[in-house]
């Protein structure tokens, strides 16, 4: 069954994962635009004079190797969102162009 994931510069952290495999093992199609870069997983060191050390332990990588942190996934179709319809909370789906996109790549495959 062919898979479509929208992501964007909000994408982050398990989701950007996610992505990143699929995207990997060639098993979805990515469109939208690239994610935010969340690719660490960070710790908080309590010292003895009540004050913290904040450390980066781990660091993601899709199965591929490719770091994600500071990078984001790369969509393998790029598609913006008009300018005027960015930064709002619900967008009408004739109007949505990533959306649009998504169904017009799964109606191809089918």
């Amino acid at each position: 069954m062919p898979i479509v994931v929208l992501v964007n510069e909000n994408t982050a952290s398990a989701s950007e994962i996610l992505a990143g495999a699929l995207k990997d093992y060639e098993k979805a199609t990515i469109v939208g635009t690239t994610t935010y870069g969340k690719g660490v997983i960070q710790q908080i060191l309590s010292l003895k004079d009540g004050s913290g050390l904040k450390i980066t332990t781990e660091e993601y990588q899709t199965p591929n190797h490719n770091k994600i942190h500071g990078i984001g996934i790369e969509p393998n179709i790029t598609v913006e969102l008009p300018e005027e319809l960015q930064n709002q909370v619900t967008i009408p789906e004739d109007q949505d162009t990533q959306l649009q996109k998504a169904i017009e790549v799964l109606s191809s495959n089918n």
